[in-house]
């Protein structure tokens, strides 16, 4: 089990806010913080996905202000040969509740990762999806809008403004 107050959950929901662009107030609120961190861990192991997590840690430390924060970020995360594909795969994992394998040219170079396969994280996962609230829906199948909200028209409009 994972302890709520440790700095590498604290690097990892920092990270996440960056990535996803919600807030952390919002990322805990799904419930699944904690599930994706085990799982992300679990899948890199602890010394890769500490790595990564430090050097962000490292990059928030030195923050002066947001322009350079934001470049660093990009140069040594996002656009890094190792970690850019984990960090895509964060984001995708917060928006779609799925781990995607990594790419044949990561594990070619970096090694293979017994649990990196593509799969959904949980079913109960599946919902907190950040996709449906950028989206503005209800993810089809759970968290239903209510009884007779069908007589309302749809809040998401499909014309092109």
């Amino acid at each position: 089990m994972i302890d709520i107050n440790s700095p590498e959950f604290e690097y990892f929901l920092n990270l996440s806010v960056v990535l996803t662009g919600f807030s952390r107030f919002h990322l805990q609120g799904t419930g699944v913080a904690h599930l994706y961190f085990e799982t992300i861990r679990d899948i890199l192991g602890e010394e890769l996905f500490g790595e990564l997590l430090n050097i962000f840690h490292g990059l928030e430390l030195e923050k002066t202000e947001q322009s350079i924060f934001s470049d660093r970020l990009r140069s040594e995360i996002l656009a890094s040969e190792k970690f850019g594909p984990i960090t895509r795969n964060i984001i995708k994992v917060w928006y779609m509740a799925t781990w995607y394998a990594l790419p044949l040219s990561w594990r070619d170079v970096f090694g293979t990762k017994e649990k990196d396969r593509t799969f959904i994280i949980s079913p109960q996962a599946y919902p907190e999806g950040l996709l449906w609230t950028a989206i503005g829906v209800n993810p089809p199948g759970a968290k239903g809008p209510g009884y007779g909200t069908w007589s309302e028209p749809p809040l998401v409009s499909l014309n092109q403004g």
